[in-house]
């Protein structure tokens, strides 16, 4: 293994084991992450995200990781989350890709894609099935993310 497989392991290997300031020391501090349910998040804002989710999973959420390929400058993995939806109680089988691009030993970009509307299915049931594919609904998710990380960031600090 070279030393970004051996990162992207260590990274996928922390959240696994829900422990996000594992997975916080592989980012760079520039780091940009993108994914269809949150869009751009930078910097603290990625590491926050991370132990939001780990937070509302109550230990209850199940990660594997396969595919793990990379360069000096890129790499790629697949990964598996297994959840119940906080909003609906309803379990999510969830398969990603993910994409990065590593500067000075660290991931320095990291981007998830998914099939928003096979998530959306399995989260919110009918009206996912219904709703799902559309740009609107995808837009609701996302302000619905963003909304819940700005929430669990202000109670930290006011904590």
């Amino acid at each position: 293994m070279n030393s970004n497989e051996v990162l992207i392991t260590k990274f996928y290997t922390a959240f696994a084991n829900a422990d996000a300031k594992t997975m916080s020391e592989c980012y760079h501090p520039k780091i940009h992450f993108i994914d269809p349910a949150f869009g751009l998040l930078k910097e603290e804002q990625v590491s926050k995200m991370w132990e939001m989710l780990i937070s509302k999973s109550k230990g209850n959420i199940k990660i594997e990781f396969s595919d793990i390929k990379t360069d000096d400058s890129s790499g790629s993995a697949k990964w598996i989350a297994t959840y119940n939806f906080s909003k609906t109680n309803r379990t999510v089988i969830n398969r990603i890709s993910a994409e990065f691009t590593f500067q000075d030993g660290l991931i320095i970009k990291h981007t998830d894609s998914f099939d928003v509307w096979k998530w959306s299915k399995q989260a919110f049931g009918f009206t996912g099935y219904l709703m799902g594919w559309t740009g609107f609904f995808q837009g609701k998710i996302q302000e619905q993310a963003l909304l819940s990380l700005k929430k669990f960031q202000a109670n930290q600090t006011g904590s």
